[in-house]
Parts: structure tokens; sequence; C-alpha cells
């Protein structure tokens, strides 16, 4: 069967999963700049040449996730299956290449939003979010562990699997939790004051990243990654939210089921000008 293309523009941080080890939720552009959700994926465990980055072209051969109710999701028909990497959209000309794709259809009002991933011939969950306002950028602390008894049967089927393997490799290093919650705090055309939860792998490890470069400090982490996120996203980008609903507060039919599974931050065109 001839394979999706498909364009990266998210993959969110890293989760457990009893039957994968560990999974990523990625999502992108289609060639007409609609949305696709592709999940599961075992990122980290694809061959180093199988894995994807952002803004990339890839081939992928898809099927419908006929376990998520969400329009927009698919999964790999063969999780084994190569993954073909094509050419990465740079950054030249302003973002100039993705903008065509990513801002054919910004929303702009949250309320309006919600409504249309409630709405039964619709139930949007991927979509793009230009913010009236950004307020804050925030942080609370969290379990800094992951759940033991996930964790154990991770170990678990690492070790029975490592039992018919002939490869060194055997253990697979599951990621670090973070042990901090991001979150922007924002308005849109609706007036009202959100504060949306960040799951963006880019926002993750650049905390790691942070708290080595601060000796283990994690003010100093939390300091510079604020710097990044908000005196430069907020206060110098033209920054654009991804937003992408939880399968769980989807069916719930939560009051909100978004969430902020990546960033899109072009320079500002005056500020682009001015080069």
């Amino acid at each position: 069967m001839p394979k999706t293309k498909v364009l990266i523009a998210v993959k969110t941080y890293p989760t457990l999963s009893e039957k994968y080890d560990e999974l990523v939720c990625t999502a992108g552009f289609l060639e007409d700049g609609s949305w696709i959700r592709i999940y599961p994926v075992p990122f980290r465990k694809l061959d180093y040449e199988g894995q994807y980055k952002k803004w990339q072209w890839t081939e992928i051969d898809i099927v419908k996730n006929e376990s998520d109710f969400r329009p927009e999701s698919f999964r790999p028909n063969n999780i084994d299956e190569e993954i073909i990497l094509l050419d990465k959209i740079g950054t030249e000309n302003n973002w100039g290449k993705r903008k065509e794709i990513v801002l054919n259809n910004v929303w702009d009002n949250m309320e309006k939003l919600i409504e249309d991933s409630k709405h039964i011939n619709n139930k949007t969950s991927l979509a793009v979010m230009k913010p009236k306002k950004v307020i804050d950028f925030v942080w609370e602390e969290v379990d800094r562990e992951w759940n033991k008894d996930k964790l154990t049967k991770v170990i678990a089927n690492q070790m029975q699997t490592s039992l018919f393997e002939q490869e060194a490799k055997i253990f697979f290093k599951v990621v670090d939790k973070l042990p901090y919650e991001f979150s922007y705090k924002f308005i849109t055309e609706d007036g009202k004051e959100r504060k949306l939860m960040i799951e963006d792998w880019e926002l993750g490890m650049l905390y790691w990243n942070c708290l080595k470069s601060a000796n283990g400090d994690e003010s100093i982490a939390l300091k510079k990654v604020r710097e990044k996120f908000f005196d430069l996203f907020v206060n110098k980008r033209d920054l654009y939210f991804f937003l992408g609903t939880t399968k769980k507060f989807h069916a719930m039919n939560s009051r909100n089921p978004f969430i902020i599974i990546g960033t899109f931050r072009p320079k500002k065109e005056n500020q682009f000008k001015l080069f």
C-alpha cells in the first residue's frame, strides 16, 4: 500500500507504556495542510535512521486508529516497519515555507475551538491557536518518579525480551520523568484567562539540558527555561500554540480537553524587516 506523506511538527514528551515500554505522541501536517496524529510510536526505540525530526517530511504506512474516536488519529500499520525520512523544512525567509502549511487554519477564540471539539460532526482534536495575550509561563512541582507498578512492568518486559536477543543492547533506558509541570497562562478573543499544560519534547529536553549546565541547581534551570519560553518566545517572537486534546478528557466531554503540545514562533514581522 502507498505510504502517507507527513510533515512532523509535534513530538510530545515520552510516557510509559506497558505494551511498548515508552511512547511519543507524534502530530503533523498532511500535504493539504490538514492535521494528523500518529499514535502509538515507540520513537526512541526506532533505529537511528528512522528517528524523524521536527519539520521533516516522512512517509509512513498508516491506517485509521479505530480505538481512537478523534478524526485526526491514525496509527502505524506495522509498528516495526521503517519510516522513510525525506527533506526538512528550514527557517529561511522567517519560516516562510513552514508558514505556508501551518497558518492555513488558525483559531483565535478558545471557546469556539472547545465547542468545535464537542461538535458531533467535527470533534476537532488538533489545532493552531493564536493567543491574544500570553500572561505568564509557570510551573509546579509534581511526582519525580514514574508510577512504580507501571515502571516495574516495563522493566520486566525488557528482561523477558532480552532472553531471546543476541544483540548487546538488551535494556532500553526509560526517559527520566520531569519533576515539574509547565504551563502557559493566556487569553484569546473570548477574553477568558486560561492555563494550559505544555507537553512538548523540546521543553522537557531544554529543562534537562539547563539543569546539567546549572550543575543540578533546579532554580537556575527553571529560570533558563522561562527565559526561552517566555522572555524569547512571548516577548520577541510571533507565538502560536499547537493544541491537542487528550483522549481521556475529550471522551469525558470535559470543560476543556486541550493541552499545548508544541509552539510555532517565527520572528515578529516588524522585527524581521529590521534585518
